[in-house]
């Protein structure tokens, strides 16, 4: 069963987020707090949003996403932050039917795209990913600024109005 994320589910969602980090290998990265966890998902402006996958009751798997937009098609799409599912129940169709949830999702909203990034490493996901239909996207890198790059370029910026 896929349902929508509750505020009762941040612990476990939480959790699941510490065993993906293990999982890539940087069990550290993973510093988000319950309370960070909570305001972007059910805050005043929520800003993302999480399906839960259950097996008899019990949460085995989610999906965090966010909506961004295609100034190409016009339209708003999804990204998917985060999917994952224990290890225990993998298998079991959890994925897919986390995926088949957000697909449509962008069908019923008039979504064009759905977008994820996998590590390069990751076979198993790469393979399963392939098998639903989805393509990667090889000729573009994703760049990301962190800790001091960040910081040293935020200096740099002169905004007016904002």
């Amino acid at each position: 069963m896929i349902r929508e994320a509750t505020p009762e589910d941040i612990p476990v969602i939480l959790a699941m987020i510490g065993e993906l980090a293990a999982y890539e290998r940087v069990p550290e990265a993973a510093r988000a707090t319950e309370t960070q966890l909570g305001d972007a998902l059910f805050g005043p402006q929520p800003a993302v949003f999480a399906l839960l996958a259950e097996a008899d009751g019990v949460p085995v798997g989610f999906a965090l996403w966010f909506r961004n937009f295609s100034t190409w098609t016009g339209t708003h799409g999804i990204y998917l932050e985060d999917l994952y599912v224990r290890p225990g129940a993998r298998g079991g169709g959890h994925g897919k039917a986390l995926l088949a949830a957000l697909a449509k999702i962008c069908t019923d909203r008039g979504y064009e795209r759905f977008e994820w990034s996998v590590l390069d490493w990751n076979e198993p996901s790469i393979g399963f990913y392939r098998s639903i239909g989805a393509r990667p996207m090889d000729e573009w890198t994703v760049f990301r600024l962190t800790g001091e790059e960040l910081h040293d370029l935020a200096g740099t910026a002169e905004v007016n109005g904002a």
